[in-house]
């Protein structure tokens, strides 16, 4: 999709709603002006089975799906909207690219330090930062079937092919991953891989089926379709055959991960979601739960209880409880870091053991996935207790740090360290490593 077929797209959708005749004419033109800021795109099943359109705009799933002003800030807005109506269309364009690339289109190193680098080539279409785990992007499945407004990759869906990540190259990822013996994770991604027919999926897949990598154990699917669309697993022309690809995958003795992203307990409530989710346990696929910590949203305590509660009843597991990433609209939906560790605890405190597998607060920054643990007083100072529960050094995974306490900080670039020391212990070598991966892709094949 282009940029100027991106635009075009998220117009005549936006059109298409006819519940958007309810509410103001004014707020839907301002959330068609926001579209060419924010990418568009809503399933029936989220505009007829999950938003209740008598609480809109308040509504949390309208919030999650259709862009609003204050995501873009009123300055920034205003401007918008003067030369949209004015008809100022190359001024607007020009508007529209400097607010994206203001925005941190791929935050945490995604452009330059998670490429992969095999026969002196850089791999654009895969991200690697962790040892154990190779992401791959289907070219494909670079869509969702609706679009989150928080997304931290909304780069893909912008029309931008410099800021996209995706592959066909089905034969690069398998020998990837076949000559670095520390991988045990693949993950396909997105977007949303299971926009893809089951037939294109097979394709990614086949290799790793007709000759399984000894290392490799666990095959995952990044998706948000158990929400925005269950229909994909029980309804839809090829779900069937998409069911016995996943049987396949677990009869060759990986480890099925269905990576899925609820932000609220309502798309846990429908039977279409139940059936999904029955569906895909009995092929033999773990669901695990994740979703960032949302303001306007999910951002109380009872959310994410419910939520938990609700993901264990389903027989899903609680997963990561992430912080909103450093990208996109963060100022309309960040939450100081003080709250996001008091919900969390909250909700944490409610539920029973079985729920409480979920990890967080987490931050995925470029150093690693950072949890913050604890507000505690040491040695007369309040601090933030803060661990790695991931990290692109491996000795740093599960290594205690501290940080001053800061009332308003919401990322970890907000944070200084305590104890009046100059920098964090990792800042030297994650700097070193940065610089040398940069090094690399410099001598690299593009």
């Amino acid at each position: 999709m282009s940029e100027h077929e991106f635009k075009a797209y998220n117009k005549k959708s936006l059109n298409k709603i006819k519940y958007l005749d309810r509410i103001d004419p004014e707020i839907k033109k301002d959330i068609e002006i926001c579209t060419n800021i924010i990418p568009f795109r809503v399933s029936s099943y989220v505009i007829d089975e999950l938003i209740d359109w008598d609480k809109v705009p308040d509504d949390p799933i309208f919030q999650m799906t259709f862009p609003q002003p204050g995501m873009i800030g009123t300055e920034k807005f205003n401007k918008l909207k003067f030369l949209y109506l004015n008809g100022q269309n190359e001024d607007f364009n020009t508007e529209v690219r400097n607010i994206h690339f203001a925005m941190n289109p791929h935050p945490a190193g995604q452009k330059d330090m998670n490429i992969p680098v095999m026969d002196n080539r850089t791999l654009p279409g895969m991200q690697h930062k962790y040892d154990e785990t190779v992401l791959f992007f289907p070219s494909q499945g670079q869509l969702c079937h609706s679009f989150c407004t928080y997304c931290f990759r909304w780069a893909q869906f912008i029309g931008l092919q410099d800021l996209k990540f995706s592959s066909r190259e089905k034969e690069s990822l398998y020998r990837y991953i076949t000559i670095n013996p520390l991988i045990t994770d693949l993950l396909f991604t997105g977007g949303d891989p299971m926009v893809m027919k089951a037939s294109v999926i097979e394709k990614y897949v086949e290799p790793f089926i007709q000759q399984k990598p000894d290392h490799l154990q666990n095959i995952r699917f990044g998706t948000k379709a158990l929400a925005y669309w269950p229909y994909r697993f029980f309804d839809d022309k090829d779900s069937d055959e998409l069911m016995r690809l996943f049987e396949k995958i677990v009869d060759k003795g990986y480890h099925l991960a269905v990576m899925a992203h609820f932000s609220h307990y309502r798309e846990l409530e429908t039977p279409a979601v139940e059936k999904a989710v029955k569906r895909l346990r009995s092929v033999g696929a773990q669901i695990r739960c994740q979703a960032p910590l949302i303001k306007n949203i999910n951002d109380k305590s009872i959310v994410w209880e419910k939520m938990w509660k609700d993901q264990v009843k389903l027989g899903a597991v609680p997963y990561y409880f992430f912080v909103e990433r450093d990208t996109g609209p963060k100022n309309y939906f960040e939450v100081p870091l003080v709250k996001a560790l008091e919900i969390f605890t909250n909700a944490y405190r409610n539920v029973s053991g079985l729920a409480r597998t979920v990890r967080g607060p987490s931050m995925s920054a470029g150093p690693g996935k950072i949890l913050l643990e604890d507000i505690n007083e040491i040695n007369g100072e309040k601090v933030f207790v803060l661990k790695f529960v991931q990290s692109r050094i491996k000795e740093f995974v599960n290594k205690v740090f501290f940080a001053k306490y800061n009332e308003n900080a919401s990322w970890i670039d907000d944070l200084e360290p305590a104890f009046g020391e100059k920098e964090f212990f990792y800042e030297k070598r994650y700097s070193e490593l940065r610089n040398n991966k940069i090094n690399i892709l410099k001598n690299c094949v593009k």
